[in-house]
């Protein structure tokens, strides 16, 4: 059994997975008859899932997501949702992450766009991406604001550091000159370099209408909807609705 001296010099140097490896007796007990480099590696595989562990939590509780149950694992697959399996899995893998493109998810309300953004942000968050879930009107309120305190640049450079930002309830109500503004400064800084995933009850097409400005709202578009993955989810009962559940 280890001293508590050199239980101490692991938690000073911050080995919180070897130490808490190193105090859990069925560990130790049943590494006892390994060599030393196999209990070794044990304790360094242990180390890393540890630190694994912590960041996820760290990138989780930063991302604050409005359903953070919501996984890949559990989705609801039922065909009337129309959702493409092999889209999901490619989504599941990241690469649109490391290539910056965007996902929008369109349906009516209670379909379910809120709980499959968040899974998806989940999944990011597992493969190491900064997330953060927003509702789009209140962080256009947000960045109205900052204007008035003289944080806008550096909220907007926070945003545009973030891998993955999920902004939910877009286009869900009319949007004012200045708010049109700050999305193109917000999604400017984004392109081809960050992701953003949007849901909305309306269409895509209709977005360009919503946003009545057709210079920035080509402006707009271009920004999110080039490239982009695109899930229209089907269906007009809620999921909310016990009926629509089973």
């Amino acid at each position: 059994m280890l001293n508590e001296h050199t239980l101490e010099q692991l938690r000073i140097l911050r080995l919180d997975g070897m130490l808490h490896a190193l105090q859990d007796a069925a560990t130790t007990s049943a590494a006892a008859s390994l060599p030393f480099e196999e209990r070794f590696a044990l304790l360094v595989q242990r180390e890393i899932d540890w630190r694994d562990a912590k960041r996820l939590e760290r990138l989780l509780k930063a991302a604050r997501l409005k359903i953070s149950g919501a996984c890949i694992e559990d989705i609801d697959w039922r065909a009337s949702r129309g959702l493409d399996r092999s889209l999901i899995s490619a989504l599941a893998g990241g690469d649109w992450l490391r290539h910056g493109r965007n996902v929008l998810i369109t349906g009516a309300t209670g379909v379910g766009k809120t709980w499959l953004a968040c899974a998806l942000a989940q999944q990011a968050a597992r493969l190491g991406f900064t997330v953060l879930y927003a509702r789009a009107p209140r962080l256009l309120e947000e960045l109205r604001v900052a204007h008035g305190d003289g944080s806008f640049g550096r909220r907007l450079a926070q945003l545009a550091r973030i891998d993955l930002l999920a902004l939910d309830d877009f286009a869900i109500a009319p949007i004012t000159p200045a708010a049109r503004n700050d999305l193109l400064e917000l999604l400017d800084d984004r392109v081809g370099s960050r992701s953003t995933l949007i849901t909305s009850q309306l269409p895509v097409n209709a977005w360009h209408a919503w946003l009545d400005d057709p210079t920035l709202a080509d402006a707009i578009l271009d920004r999110i909807v080039h490239a982009a993955h695109r899930i229209a989810l089907k269906g007009n009962k809620s999921m909310r609705d016990p009926e629509a559940k089973k």
